[in-house]
């Protein structure tokens, strides 16, 4: 029997391991197994390689609960350990680990900050448990041993007469963890971190239907038949699939089994994913996994951290910020990497040189797989837009390599719900749609119902009308128009037609100048000019008397500075600003003019001017309710 004290250069490590190893105690769990897995696959390698002169057998770790004895136990049958060993791994290397982990990040008021750390897991055990006990036999021909801790710097190191190889961990739970002795918290816990480990996993049993028998079916007298209750069997309840979808090759999975793997990832949603991208890369790096496209609305306002990050099968976080681009957060799947660094803060993770090539792999798969999905199928393509355009365009501003990318395949859907890509929509409209300047102007509307009667004029001239509806889409303008001024994005409301897309062509106004310059006042006499600038236009005498029209560069600067725009952060509220465009070819201005009466004159300007605003949905409380008494008046 050897009796010893762990070196101990930290004062009163346990109750520090218990505090700071990890931020969450149940990480112990994964720990321990993962201990497991490592000294099962280990074994595998060296009887394949011919160094160990044993049977793998139909290995597993096994997880079982005394709630008698308060124990909880992690058995394996893997490498094993000699008296030794435990010496060196558990009393010397691990536990330094520890001991420097902790120096290192004891300190760190950011849980957050450490992602995991394996390899030291084993002293994550007393986190929950007073007292930790190892039985582990060697493959090798040699005693077994049995290591004893009760969470002091004392040990104890006896031979055993454990006889079945592999290791045997049993935890004696402390007073405030036990609920970690409840079977749905371990199940959990199991589900969580471990379901797709690499060695199977048995918790408990289960009964199922024996596959050798076969029910009996017999007839009365009457004819009447009865089939008898079929045999059940006990069989070991294995929690875990050893071999998922991500760990195969693309060309043995079906569509089918990208959609049955999304369903086990995610078994409480209802919508399928839109399509998939299956990661596998050996170099410069390791790392295999399968991203799906949900199906997302056209909002910012969606939930991240619905990526899940492995190593080596084992579940570490679902915060997978500096590994995926930012603009990728936003897919569901698996990445499966064992070069990600897990036992570093997350800023040196962000820097790290690996973690940037695994970036922008990741960026560059996705940009390839939707070039391809679009050639191969456009239609289909087009009809799911509207459920990915968020993720592209947000893509198209944050990486430049992707934005070069999404050019082939982004697209811009017009009202008549054709859909074109940006060099397409460039050369259909180059010719109706470039203004005397030679700018090229494309018009948008960012939404088909509020802005129907300004698409209308638009249309009626023969122009192309977009609509960008996303709630970032004012940066990306910024973006496409590229700075050289020679195309532009204008929306359809922000002046009357004849100014959207500047031609030679004027037209000659009825009034004179005399008659334009006395109505100036009268109208700016009747409007707030503080948020609205009276704008007197010759336009065709069809064409609404009064129009209300937002200054494209204002509005803009508004939604971007609403979308959180780079560097408009402090600026400022934008103000609310409003043209008035008055059509001076207008037989209702002409009447506003030649009024003798100030009051009925006024009563005009109101109510036209009302009926802008009700246009541009700018017409709420005490407004509204004039206007409507006002037009009941005027029916009477």
């Amino acid at each position: 029997m050897a009796k010893g004290n762990i070196n101990v250069s930290v004062e009163n490590i346990f109750p520090l391991i218990k505090k700071f190893l990890y931020s969450d105690h149940e990480i112990f769990l994964r720990e321990l197994i993962s201990n497991g897995t490592d000294a099962t696959t280990k074994l595998k390698h060296l009887i394949s390689i011919g160094e160990a002169k044993t049977e793998l057998g139909d290995a597993k770790i096994e997880i079982s609960i005394d709630k008698g004895a308060k124990t909880l136990t992690i058995k394996d049958q893997g490498l094993g350990m000699t008296m030794d060993e435990v010496e060196k791994y558990i009393n010397q290397i691990a536990f330094s680990g520890a001991e420097e982990f902790l120096e290192k990040y004891k300190d760190d008021k950011n849980e957050t900050g450490v992602i995991g750390h394996f390899g030291l897991g084993f002293y994550s055990a007393f986190m929950v448990a007073e007292k930790v006990d190892i039985f582990s036999k060697s493959f090798k021909e040699a005693p077994a041993a049995h290591w004893t801790c009760d969470g002091s710097p004392e040990y104890t190191l006896v031979e055993h007469d454990k006889s079945d190889r592999g290791t045997e961990i049993v935890l004696h739970i402390a007073e405030d963890s036990l609920d970690f002795l409840e079977d749905a918290k371990i199940e959990g816990l199991l589900n969580k971190y471990n379901r797709f480990n690499q060695v199977p996993i048995k918790f408990g049993t289960k009964q199922i239907n024996d596959p050798e028998f076969t029910p009996a079916t017999t007839k009365d007298k009457d004819g009447k038949e009865t089939t008898e209750a079929h045999k059940q069997i006990t069989v070991d309840k294995i929690i875990n699939n050893t071999n998922p979808a991500w760990n195969k090759k693309p060309a043995d999975l079906s569509d089918e089994d990208y959609t049955n793997f999304y369903r086990e990832l995610y078994p409480t949603q209802f919508e399928e994913s839109l399509f998939h991208i299956h990661l596998n890369v050996d170099y410069p790096f390791n790392l295999t996994g399968i991203l799906f496209f949900p199906k997302l609305s056209p909002s910012m306002d969606m939930q991240k951290d619905k990526i899940q990050l492995y190593q080596n099968q084992v579940y570490v976080t679902d915060n997978v910020e500096g590994i995926v681009p930012d603009f990728l957060q936003m897919l569901k799947g698996v990445i499966d990497s064992p070069d990600i660094p897990l036992n570093v803060s997350r800023s040196y993770l962000q820097a790290d040189g690996a973690v940037k090539k695994i970036s922008g792999y990741i960026t560059k798969k996705v940009g390839d797989k939707l070039v391809s999905l679009f050639k191969k199928d456009r239609a289909d393509f087009e009809q799911k837009w509207n459920d990915i355009k968020v993720i592209i365009e947000y893509g198209m501003l944050s990486e430049d390599k992707f934005f070069d990318k999404a050019k082939k395949f982004a697209l811009y859907p017009n009202v008549n719900d054709s859909y074109f890509t940006f060099d397409e929509l460039i050369e259909k409209t180059k010719e109706n749609q470039t203004d005397k300047d030679g700018n090229h102007v494309l018009l948008y509307a960012s939404n088909k119902d509020a802005q129907h009667s300004y698409i209308q004029e638009v249309t009626a001239k023969g122009y192309e009308v977009l609509v960008l509806d996303s709630p970032i889409i004012s940066h990306l303008m910024q973006k496409l128009e590229g700075g050289d001024g020679k195309v532009k994005f204008t929306r359809v409301d922000s002046d009357h037609v004849d100014n959207l897309i500047k031609k030679d062509e004027t037209v000659i106004s009825k009034l004179s100048d005399e008659e334009t310059a006395a109505l100036k006042p009268i109208i700016e006499a009747a409007v707030p000019k503080e948020t609205y600038t009276v704008q007197l236009e010759a336009m065709d005498s069809a064409a609404s008397p009064f129009m209300i029209t937002v200054p494209e560069f204002m509005r803009r600067m508004k939604e971007m500075q609403a979308s959180g725009g780079g560097g408009m952060m402090g600026m400022g509220n934008f103000p609310d600003m409003y043209n008035l465009v008055v059509n001076t070819n207008s037989p209702l201005v002409a009447d506003i003019l030649n009024k003798t009466d100030e009051k009925a004159q006024k009563h005009l300007i109101s109510q036209a001017f009302d009926l802008a605003k009700l246009s541009q949905n700018l017409l709420h409380g005490e407004e509204l309710t004039n206007f409507i008494k006002r037009s009941y008046e005027l029916i009477k």
